[in-house]
């Protein structure tokens, strides 16, 4: 690690999914230096996902876990070094971009951030007691902890749907909790999800607090049309209502919109030369793994002409 830190390097990309190994794939076989830094798996959200079946070339799909791998083999393939750690912030006052992490820093000529989101939490009371204890935000982390039991599923998009129905392989009943009164996902998601006999539907409707005990035992829920509160028994809550952007450590040093996301041009530079943004903590229409490739290959190539003609 001290050897890494030592060395400036052409390319630093912060951020390990889709995206991340996507630019690292592209800038390494145009032979830059590159370092991929990364504080948790290769995949990201991606191998949380049990199956995925619209990524092109896998007809039947294929697991996130498997695709992870694939794509990290082939970015090391070309010499991408990699680093396990947590990015604190970025400087820029001298005339190479440096890069804090908790265990040091590292030097790059361009960077190109991939930092991806996270689910957003619900802000309830009970949310941060019970997270582990009943609480997910991974049904295939934690779904088979939940065999024949019944569980509330809070979301109405497509991570609400999808993962929902994977958890019904597992538990007996699922009641899904949408503050509107249809869903928002695909339609075949929605298809899947309203023919399948274990899956019910709570409409117009939010979560107020979750109780329990030791873990889980129910949620108050307010209908928004009605105003109505009740409170169902549950023996889990799987909370899937959107993501967050991880872009907290940029501390204003890229224009960024409202909710955090960084503003890139169609190449994905940003508003600071030499800095690019790549896959879900980018402003987008389309948060998807093949969008987040799409614009891993482009950041990697804006990166490489930034640095010919620097």
């Amino acid at each position: 690690m001290e050897e890494k830190q030592a060395k400036p390097y052409d390319v630093i990309i912060i951020g390990g999914g889709p995206a991340g190994m996507t630019a690292g794939l592209y800038t390494s076989r145009a032979r830059l230096k590159t370092l991929l830094i990364e504080n948790g798996l290769f995949g990201g959200q991606m191998t949380t996902t049990e199956l995925i079946e619209n990524y092109p070339g896998f007809p039947q799909g294929v697991s996130g876990d498997e695709l992870s791998r694939f794509m990290e083999e082939q970015a090391k393939r070309f010499g991408m070094e990699t680093v396990s750690d947590e990015v604190t912030g970025v400087n820029l006052e001298q005339e190479l971009k440096k890069v804090k992490t908790y265990e040091g820093e590292y030097t790059c000529r361009g960077l190109i951030i991939c930092t991806g989101a996270e689910y957003r939490k619900l802000g309830v009371p009970g949310e941060e007691e019970y997270r582990g204890k009943g609480i997910s935000y991974c049904a295939t982390c934690d779904g088979a902890f939940f065999k024949d039991s019944r569980i509330i599923v809070v979301g109405g998009g497509d991570s609400a749907l999808t993962e929902a129905l994977f958890l019904t392989k597992f538990v007996s009943e699922l009641t899904i909790i949408h503050r509107r009164d249809a869903l928002r996902a695909t339609k075949i998601y929605q298809e899947r999800a309203l023919s399948n006999p274990k899956i019910k539907f709570l409409w117009n409707s939010v979560v107020q607090e979750i109780k329990g005990d030791s873990v889980v035992r129910s949620a108050v829920v307010k209908n928004m049309k009605t105003g109505d509160v009740k409170e169902v028994e549950t023996e889990g809550a799987f909370l899937f209502i959107g993501l967050v952007p991880r872009t907290h450590f940029l501390k204003e040093l890229v224009q960024m919109d409202e909710s955090g996301y960084v503003v890139t041009n169609e190449n994905c530079e940003t508003s600071v030369k030499g800095i690019f943004a790549a896959g879900d903590c980018r402003k987008k229409l389309l948060r998807q793994i093949s969008t987040s490739v799409g614009d891993g290959a482009t950041a990697a190539f804006a990166a490489e002409k930034y640095l010919e003609e620097g």
